[in-house]
């Protein structure tokens, strides 16, 4: 069963590395019966697939389509190994401007925003920078504001750079300010030459831009009609500025939308990151399932980790400070813990975007460590570090016998994967494209909300209105069916001040209840 279990996990795979698309809620159908079809579908579904019998493949009829675009439907065929897209064979994206274009296919909700701001002129004849991971969804959304009106530049850090994608992007018009060889001092360099383009918005993941122009650039940010912000990571030091009274532009936070973060953390992350893990940890001769699996953190990020973890049959714990979020892994299965008492000989993957979370003694305990998302130094570790061969030439892609890519041993043998880096940016190709669309339709809604309400110094949430909007842009564009709405009048009452809602309750108070904001 364990030979089956490996086969199903690298079809799966397969699919994720040939297409970088979404594995949560697209529809799936295995061909073939035995344990490696059983295993793919039992891990399909562990991922949120619609996994069915029986539903159209090829292009969509009339009288077979049903609810489900054939052209996005995913067929495995465990006997030959070949895995279609719509009746056609993935992994044939093609050069770096056809993995554009097959990008540019796959985000219908980022497209139809984008077609609102070019109908009504919200960016046009506006600058806008745009920081971020450069790879074809990124480059997707810089050529939608483009095309919306806008004057674009891109940049992006060395590591986080493809170079074919950002030669494509400059042979498209949008001047790219990033290069995978940057040495630091160059890196600071084309980041200051990007600021003093000089910009009516900032774009920024991480704040790190946004940071730098503030401490080197103070004039740049006074002509800044605002910024909108991606990450949690980013938006931490940024809320401190304000509160320090040293944040000098509004920040709308794209990252606390829960078409953001609903979203990207949860299914996005957590499938690439997992997936490039299991990538890399193949090509050094390991398994997911060859040793316990320890997720620090249970945000977001971490629920989305530790739960493609357990679909690839992984066994997973996880170490929490904050005690609801340990009381939620407790209750979805997981043994909780402290991470020195469960990493020993465990895959150690760090979910907290907080630096040094994993010290050298817990490296030196582990059978393999890294972090998903994260920040720069969450993993720290002392001595030298040396190259892992591929045993195989199955996982990595080098050849039997190549160094592995992105894998290193310490000289307690644990394996450091990516030196700590995002794994599934520098790694891979980031989160699925489906994913991206559905944040970077959430940034074009907070870039339209910057310009039409110009949000004084201070980070700013992303309105209601907004958000909704895109949800709804989204489930129309994708073909989701909504229930009706009720009559309001009828709804359910939820206002805590109502006298109905407080007669119904064994206990009241004169103060509302006080929540707690959760990143």
């Amino acid at each position: 069963m364990t030979d089956a279990r490996a086969e199903a996990e690298r079809l799966l795979r397969r699919f994720a590395s040939d297409t970088n698309l979404l594995i949560a809620g697209r529809p799936m159908r295995v061909e073939g019966s035995g344990p490696v079809a059983d295993a793919l579908r039992a891990m399909l579904v562990a991922m949120g697939a619609r996994v069915a019998a029986g539903i159209p493949d090829g292009p969509p009829s009339n009288d077979s389509r049903g609810d489900d675009d054939a052209s996005e439907i995913v067929a495995f065929d465990v006997a030959s190994g070949a895995i279609t897209l719509g009746g056609h064979a993935t992994g044939h994206r093609g050069d770096a401007a056809g993995r554009l274009d097959f990008a540019a296919a796959h985000m219908p909700v980022s497209t139809a925003i984008a077609a609102e701001f070019a109908a009504r002129g919200t960016v046009s004849g506006l600058s806008i920078g745009v920081s971020m991971t450069l790879e074809p969804k990124t480059a997707n959304l810089a050529l939608l504001l483009a095309s919306a009106g806008a004057d674009v530049a891109v940049y992006a850090h060395p590591d986080e750079t493809d170079p074919a994608v950002a030669q494509a992007l400059r042979d498209r018009g949008v001047p790219v300010d990033a290069d995978p060889d940057f040495t630091p001092a160059q890196e600071r360099e084309a980041a200051l030459r990007f600021i003093d383009r000089g910009f009516d918005v900032l774009v920024d993941d991480g704040s790190h831009v946004t940071r730098l122009a503030h401490e080197e650039r103070p004039d740049q940010v006074k002509r800044w009609i605002g910024a909108t912000e991606e990450t949690t990571s980013g938006l931490t030091p940024l809320r401190t500025m304000h509160a320090a009274g040293l944040l000098g532009t509004g920040v709308v936070a794209v990252n606390d939308a829960i078409t953001k973060t609903g979203f990207d953390n949860r299914y996005g992350t957590g499938q690439s990151c997992v997936l490039a893990i299991a990538d890399l940890l193949d090509a050094a001769g390991v398994s997911v399932r060859d040793q316990p699996a320890v997720v620090i953190g249970y945000g977001p990020v971490g629920v989305g980790v530790a739960a493609h973890l357990r679909a690839l049959g992984a066994e997973v714990r996880v170490s929490e400070i904050d005690p609801a979020r340990a009381l939620l892994a407790l209750h979805d299965g997981y043994e909780v813990g402290p991470a020195d008492a469960l990493g020993a000989g465990a895959l150690v993957v760090s979910a907290t975007g907080w630096r040094g979370t994993v010290g050298p003694e817990l490296v030196d305990r582990a059978a393999a460590v890294a972090v998903a998302g994260g920040v720069p130094g969450e993993i720290s570790w002392d001595g030298e570090l040396g190259p892992v061969r591929d045993v195989d030439g199955g996982g990595g892609g080098a050849g039997a016998g190549a160094t592995v890519p992105h894998v290193e041993r310490t000289t307690t043998g644990t394996l450091i994967l990516d030196r700590g880096g995002c794994i599934n940016v520098t790694a891979a190709e980031g989160n699925p494209i489906e994913i991206m669309d559905l944040s970077f339709a959430t940034q074009l809604a907070a870039i339209a909300e910057v310009v039409d309400s110009r949000p004084g110094v201070g980070v700013h949430p992303l309105s209601q209105a907004a958000v909704d909007h895109v949800a709804a842009t989204a489930a129309r564009v994708r073909g989701v069916t909504l229930e009706p709405r009720s009559n309001p009048a009828s709804a359910p009452e939820t206002d805590w001040r109502s006298p109905r809602y407080a007669a119904g309750r064994t206990h009241t108070s004169d103060n509302p209840v006080r929540t707690k904001e959760s990143s």
